[in-house]
């Protein structure tokens, strides 16, 4: 799994997203390997509601629960033969241009 993280103060509309010329080339490459792809791009931080369990009392408030400037904005799975494969397809995608993707292998 792909965890798309960045700042949201620079973060792309999805109508941007989709005219960069690099989002559609990490696309295009996902194509050409392809790669089945299951992704949602998540809504804003500022739509969040963080649910916590404390000696049995919910605790709900908005927004994210850490403290960062950097959150995960959205998730893509992708079957890779390994994790240089991995490394590739996350290295192209267009958020670790300015946020991040991290890596994690989901258990079998």
């Amino acid at each position: 799994m792909l965890l798309i993280c960045d700042d949201e103060g620079v973060s792309p509309s999805n109508e941007e997203l989709a005219d960069d010329p690099v989002h559609r080339a990490w696309v295009d490459d996902l194509e050409r390997r392809g790669a089945e792809v299951l992704g949602m791009r998540l809504r804003p931080v500022v739509d969040a509601t963080s649910v916590r369990v404390r000696d049995g009392e919910t605790l709900v408030s908005d927004g994210p629960f850490a403290e960062t400037k950097d959150f995960v904005g959205g998730f893509v799975i992708i079957e890779c033969a390994d994790l240089d494969e991995a490394i590739e397809i996350a290295a192209g995608h267009p958020y670790a241009r300015w946020g991040g993707v991290e890596i994690r292998p989901v258990w079998e």
